[in-house]
């Protein structure tokens, strides 16, 4: 998946906005900053130095889904997060996921963050109702 159509999926999620910090990271978060917005999704692409670019995409996932996801190729647990005992995976090679099957990890990864909102966030998001 490339930064154009994984920024453009992720804007189409519900309540969602984008911001660059990291060093370069997309973040995308559920809710407002202002609201105290819940990071959903960070992708990085890194210039290879060679005209490539490589990417990491990185969403939090179910204990379930970590278990099977952590050992496939191209995924790993999400550096810096998954060592601090969160549920986060990284798809940072080849073969990795299929873009739809990305896009869907990262919907999941928007609902799953949206119900750590408070209720009353939620209500007016308008999510999870």
């Amino acid at each position: 998946m490339d930064l154009d159509t994984y920024n453009s999926f992720c804007a189409s999620l519900p309540a969602t906005n984008h911001v660059v910090q990291w060093g370069g990271a997309h973040v995308w978060k559920v809710g407002s900053i202002e609201s105290g917005g819940k990071v959903f999704a960070i992708g990085g692409w890194d210039d290879t130095g060679e005209g490539d670019k490589t990417t990491g995409i990185t969403f939090k996932v179910s204990d379930i889904a970590y278990e099977f996801l952590r050992d496939q190729p191209g995924l790993r647990p999400a550096p810096y997060l998954a060592s601090r005992g969160m549920k986060w995976i990284q798809h940072y090679d080849e073969p990795g996921l299929s873009d739809t099957e990305l896009q869907e990890y990262l919907s999941e990864s928007h609902r799953l963050v949206s119900k750590n909102l408070t209720k009353k966030l939620q209500r007016e998001l308008g999510l999870n109702q």
